[in-house]
């Protein structure tokens, strides 16, 4: 079971270059019981090798732009530092019930976000590179934090700001989250927060599907595809969301 979910997962980032740690941890906590600490590493370290096998195929096709990943690289790399280690401080069972309050809520808005990404309406003029810096260190933040919003987030960064064609965009938004995802990965397995056995359990289905979505992106519009898992995750997100309050509260 957890081979087809990896594998459905990773066809999802390799195609739109979003959904995946918002994905992986609602998996986790929801249906596995898994603590949220645990699901956000363990998501982290299956995120960075579905990333890994998917991004060859926009480097080859170079759909990506190098000087805006790094722009956003100066941000979201001290970002996700940050957010790893504040996660690291929680270790109370009410701290860990805010740290999945915290994940719903940012897959939510993450959701949303991507639901409200469009192509341009108007003509005025959306280069504003200097920007994707200081928008890049609070998403890194939550992605250290939660493993989420690092795609959708992301994305709608590079399409309010930036004038990239579409398929430029999904590849520079895989490339960045791949970057994120690696150096989170490395400090939630130093600090022991990856469960082995359910990341190898994700990854079984994941190397196919990290393989098979890219390809399909060149066949099945991304939109499309954006629209269903975002309101997919706008859903589950809220679920994960009341999760963590209904346990503070009681």
């Amino acid at each position: 079971m957890q081979a087809l979910i990896g594998f459905l997962i990773a066809v999802i980032i390799g195609m739109t270059g979003a959904g995946g740690g918002s994905l992986v941890v609602t998996v986790l906590v929801l249906v596995c019981g898994m603590p949220a600490a645990e699901a956000v590493g363990t998501s982290m370290v299956f995120g960075t090798i579905v990333k890994l096998l998917s991004a060859p195929a926009y480097v080859v096709r170079r759909q990506y732009n190098l000087r805006t990943l790094v722009r956003l690289l100066a941000g979201g790399l001290p970002g996700v530092v940050a957010g790893s280690l504040l996660l690291r401080g929680l270790r109370t069972p009410e701290l860990q019930h805010t740290v999945l309050a915290i994940a719903g809520g940012t897959i939510s808005i993450s959701a949303v976000a991507s639901l409200l990404r469009r192509g341009p309406t108007s003509n005025a003029p959306r280069n504003r590179p200097r920007w994707l810096t200081w928008i890049a260190l609070p998403i890194g933040l939550q992605v250290g934090f939660s493993s989420a919003g690092a795609g959708a987030l992301a994305g709608v960064t590079l399409m309010s700001l930036t004038p990239l064609d579409p398929a430029v965009l999904v590849g520079t938004d895989l490339l960045f989250g791949l970057c994120l995802s690696a150096a989170g990965s490395g400090l939630h397995l130093a600090f022991g927060n990856v469960d082995g056995h359910a990341a190898a359990q994700l990854l079984a289905g994941g190397v196919a599907g990290a393989l098979v979505g890219p390809w399909l992106a060149m066949r099945v519009p991304v939109r499309t595809m954006r629209a269903a898992l975002s309101s997919i995750l706008s859903i589950l997100g809220a679920q994960l969301f009341w999760s963590g309050i209904a346990a503070l509260l009681s």
